[in-house]
């Protein structure tokens, strides 16, 4: 009888694996998801010289439509929004900068199990970059 209770609590702890490894799959293919539509944000900003409102609209409706547990107020966006123009010589004028970032609100597993409380079970995952714009000057 001791036996199988010791088995018993074993088997659950070791159950935490397998299941933070399935999580940690999730959470990099959130990642994925959310790298893609912001690259091609970043790519259509790039033509047009500056993050417009379609395009940030466009990219909140990517990932809301892609990630069921985030909400548009927890998207954090901050882009240049006044038009840059291409030089024909490097100069940090013609640079888009951009910095997106989507919550990632499960990390472990187990973690009540584990004493670790609900905020500190999430973090914010950010992609901070910049772009040359190829916006010619009218």
């Amino acid at each position: 009888m001791k036996q199988l209770i010791v088995m018993s609590a074993v088997l659950i702890l070791l159950l935490i694996f397998p299941l933070q490894y399935a999580l940690e799959q999730k959470n990099y293919y959130y990642m994925g998801q959310f790298q893609k539509y912001v690259y091609n944000a970043k790519e259509e900003a790039r033509a047009e010289g500056y993050f417009s409102n379609g395009i940030i609209d466009e990219l909140k409706a990517n990932i809301i439509g892609e990630f069921n547990d985030i909400e548009e107020s927890e998207i954090l966006i901050e882009v240049t929004r006044i038009p840059k123009y291409r030089t024909n010589e490097f100069d940090e004028r013609e640079m888009i900068h951009y910095k997106i970032g989507i919550p990632i609100k499960k990390l472990i597993v187990a973690h009540a199990m584990l004493g670790i409380s609900d905020d500190e079970n999430k973090m914010y995952y950010f992609i901070e970059n910049y772009a040359s714009s190829e916006l010619l000057r009218p």
